[in-house]
């Protein structure tokens, strides 16, 4: 996800289509690695994106001496490591294990929590999320159950004020100004009203209801709106579950969200940055820490958080800018995104993260985002409306829009000198 990029409204009962996979997730952790053409990929999933500085040192050893020596943020807010050698995987893990990114071992890939990163800090949520990302993480790997989850499946924090609500996650909780929260279940238009102190509780209970209903439908299915069934029956599912266990609730409309991350700059009592593509070096990385002052919250839209101890000075917020990162709020670079590309993946035709960052002056302000792609899988390719950017077999790329309720516009574009002009053309 990128931070300009919206979301469009839940649709109000949306019937999912039926999955069947022929294979187990392979998504990767930190105790699976990925084999990628530039050498293993470790994924360390961070839940609400909060790292203490020690955590941050930690990653930031494990890249320089096992990995690339940049760290690489996904659209979860979680940290992939590149490069890795061959046979360093025990080496990693006791690199995380020492810095408490593993609590538990079986639970590592099912770790996957987003949450509002302001929450707490500048007051505009309705309550601060953090003791509800404490509360689930631990029940996470507590239960034995939720070990089946996927790598895939995701569950979002939202504080009230809408941003990852709008994020598609599986399991959403939602802040309410009556002091509770709402238990959203993928796009399903309405959501069980809860008391906020039992909220971490029923998002737990809302994941072990789907992989009941998983087994049940017989297929292998990683995410809620894969199941043969509309989302709002499994709500009920959850809603019986709920009563079960004696947690009081109503059904209620369900809010819908945003999907739009903090803009860069100084803010109340925080600093906020956004990464270009995603990527961090090392130095970079070491910089945000030294800045610090206890934590740093890595957000679902590629950038970071951090927050001060009083007011955020101007001379933290140049250190930051000099280092390379984004605080500039107009800055092109929070409307592209890309998959890794050439050399790292072996599908991709094209080294698309150059060509995104030389066409950078074809993004028009207030235009459509790009997210560019090697392929046709379009990896990590944000919702909401945009301009694909996608590499052509033979060379060049298809530009296509991807807006809600339009006719696509397709064109291609074999001849790079002439590509600015075409985005320009169909991004405005």
């Amino acid at each position: 996800m990128l931070a300009a990029m919206s979301t469009p409204a839940l649709p109000s009962s949306p019937l999912a289509t039926a999955v069947s996979r022929d294979r187990g997730d392979a998504c990767p952790g930190t105790l699976r690695l990925h084999a990628a053409d530039d050498g293993a990929l470790a994924r360390v999933r961070i839940p609400g994106g909060v790292l203490t500085v020690r955590q941050a040192a930690a990653l930031a050893d494990a890249a320089e001496r096992l990995g690339d020596g940049d760290l690489h943020l996904t659209s979860r807010g979680n940290v992939q490591l590149r490069g890795l050698a061959d046979g360093c995987g025990g080496e990693l893990t006791g690199l995380l294990d020492a810095a408490g990114l593993l609590p538990s071992h079986g639970h590592e890939r099912v770790r996957n929590i987003v949450a509002s990163p302001l929450s707490g800090l500048d007051g505009r949520g309705v309550l601060d999320v953090r003791p509800w990302l404490t509360a689930l993480d631990a029940a996470l790997c507590a239960s034995e159950a939720a070990r089946d989850l996927s790598g895939r499946f995701l569950f979002a924090l939202d504080d009230g004020r809408g941003d990852v609500a709008g994020l598609d996650a599986d399991v959403t909780v939602r802040a309410t100004a009556d002091g509770g929260a709402q238990l959203g279940l993928g796009a399903a238009g309405e959501a069980l009203h809860v008391r906020a102190e039992e909220a971490a509780r029923a998002a737990l209970m809302a994941a072990e209801t789907f992989l009941e209903a998983a087994r049940t439908s017989g297929a292998r299915v990683w995410r809620v709106e894969e199941l043969d069934r509309p989302a709002e029956e499994l709500l009920d599912a959850v809603g019986r579950r709920l009563t079960a266990e004696g947690i009081r609730h109503e059904l209620r409309d369900r809010e819908t969200g945003r999907a739009d991350g903090p803009l860069p700059g100084a803010l109340s009592s925080s600093l906020s940055v956004h990464v270009p593509l995603g990527r961090l070096t090392v130095r970079q990385w070491r910089e945000l820490t030294h800045i610090a002052a206890d934590e740093l919250r890595l957000t679902p839209w590629r950038g970071v958080v951090l927050p001060t101890q009083g007011p955020p000075t101007a001379e933290s917020l140049s250190r930051l800018a000099a280092a390379g990162l984004v605080t500039d709020p107009d800055s092109p670079w929070l409307r592209v995104g890309a998959c890794i590309g050439r050399p790292g993946c072996a599908k991709s035709r094209a080294d698309v993260r150059t060509d995104a960052a030389g066409a950078l002056g074809a993004v028009e302000p207030h235009g459509l985002p790009l997210y560019w792609s090697g392929c046709e899988r379009r990896c990590g390719h944000p919702r909401g409306d945009r301009v694909d950017v996608v590499a052509a077999e033979g060379g060049g790329y298809r530009l296509s829009t991807a807006v809600s309720g339009q006719e696509p516009r397709t064109t291609s574009m074999d001849d790079p000198a002439r590509l600015a002009t075409a985005l320009a053309a169909i991004t405005s």
